[in-house]
């Protein structure tokens, strides 16, 4: 079995320079030996040199897509600006925060530097780089390309990620909503509505049904607010792991989704914008429209675009047109099948479609930024009728008290 190659790890080292002058620093290195001897090389006389402490927050954070999209960015810029590219790791290594993001970057590093294309080495790294940027990557090598083709995917993975931020925004906002109105309700039911019951008690007169009714449901709450709970979060612990095992659900859920009134429309706009981004990246950096398609398949992010895509990709195979195919599936906008129609006809497939990308994620944040602004109100009813219904239901026996007196 190979050994494991070791891992860079970041010092902290204080010491004096050809003056004399006292100076400090940080630097990335195998272990304090090998550093003392890099700091000598640079005329610096080490005095103290220890491994820096991992930091209380940034230790065990996950490493996201926005970080692999700025990883992506940075590269993109050191290439451009001629910097060589094992010292563009180091660069981007002895920048970074998150521990988990440093270690893979030399992890990158270590296996360019031992003779592996930097596609190579990224698809060792499969759960942080997917097939379409390795092949991106790829292509950018053979072609002789590469900061060009960084640049490019630097500029897709941004505009996924914020794509995907917005959608997320629009389908947490309601939820937000509907959990605080629960939380508010409940509550209101627990620990305030007891108090008023014990007040009714020596009133001597039947309650309105609509008071009767809160107390009812009060005493419910009061009795089985806990099995409630640990049944929510049952629920959604069981539909969590269900949706992650299960393709069936996943491919309903996702059927459903673009058929929820605004969400529908959102999620709908944001996979279209998702098919022309990512087909624009791959077809501008030469791979054949077949295989940019099988890309932008996995790419989709919806059961329905990605048998869709699939459709089109065998009706492409079989000489037909790509505007001509995506009009067959009934799936995709007109908009966006005239201007790749168009393309097709220019020689500009490319630029079309990320015409298309743009003015889908422009809508996206247009329905999203509605969508914020509609819910303002939305929130205030929802919870206007929630704690107003509650607080009248208590205040009607207190109206009629004057009829008992």
């Amino acid at each position: 079995m190979a050994a494991k190659p070791l891992q860079n790890s970041t010092f902290v080292w204080e010491g004096t320079d050809r003056k004399g002058s006292k100076v400090k620093g940080e630097i990335s290195g195998l272990n304090p030996n090998l550093v003392k001897a890099q700091l000598r090389k640079q005329g610096i006389n080490p005095l103290k040199v220890k491994k820096k402490a991992g930091s209380l927050f940034g230790k065990g954070k996950a490493i996201k897509p926005m970080d692999i999209a700025l990883f992506t960015r940075q590269m993109a810029t050191m290439m451009k600006s001629g910097v060589p590219l094992l010292q563009s790791f180091d660069i981007i290594a002895d920048g970074v925060e998150n521990q988990n993001m440093r270690a893979l970057v030399l992890e990158v590093k270590q296996e360019v530097a031992a003779g592996n294309s930097l596609a190579n080495s990224l698809r060792k790294k499969p759960l942080y780089f997917d097939d379409l940027y390795c092949n991106l990557v790829d292509s950018g090598e053979q072609a002789g390309a590469l900061e060009t083709l960084l640049d490019r995917i630097a500029t897709y993975k941004e505009k996924t990620e914020a794509l995907k931020a917005k959608v997320k925004k629009a389908m947490t906002y309601p939820i937000a909503v509907l959990v605080v109105a629960l939380i508010v309700s409940a509550i209101l039911l627990i620990k305030v509505v007891p108090q008023f019951e014990s007040v009714f008690e020596g009133f001597g007169a039947e309650l309105p049904a609509f008071t009767q009714m809160v107390i009812g449901l009060s005493e419910v709450v009061q009795e089985w607010w806990f099995v409630a709970l640990i049944g929510l979060v049952g629920i959604g612990f069981v539909f969590k792991h269900a949706y992650r095992r299960s393709e069936k659900l996943r491919n309903q859920v996702d059927r459903t989704l673009l058929k929820v009134p605004l969400v529908g429309d959102i999620t709908y706009k944001s996979a279209v914008a998702r098919f022309a981004r990512t087909l624009s990246t791959t077809f501008a950096a030469g791979v054949p429209l077949v295989e940019a398609l099988d890309s932008v398949a996995g790419a989709a992010g919806n059961v329905v675009f990605r048998d869709a895509v699939n459709k089109v990709k065998q009706d492409v195979s079989t000489g037909m047109q790509l505007n001509f195919c995506m009009r067959s599936t009934g799936v995709f906008p007109a908009m966006a099948i005239q201007m790749t129609s168009i393309g097709e006809e220019s020689g500009a497939l490319d630029t079309m479609l990320d015409k298309v990308a743009e003015y889908y994620e422009a809508e996206v944040d247009n329905m999203v930024d509605n969508l914020t602004t509609l819910m303002e109100p939305m929130i205030m009813a929802v919870l206007g009728v929630l704690v107003g219904g509650l607080i009248i239901a208590m205040y009607l026996p207190i109206f009629q008290l004057g009829s008992v007196v």
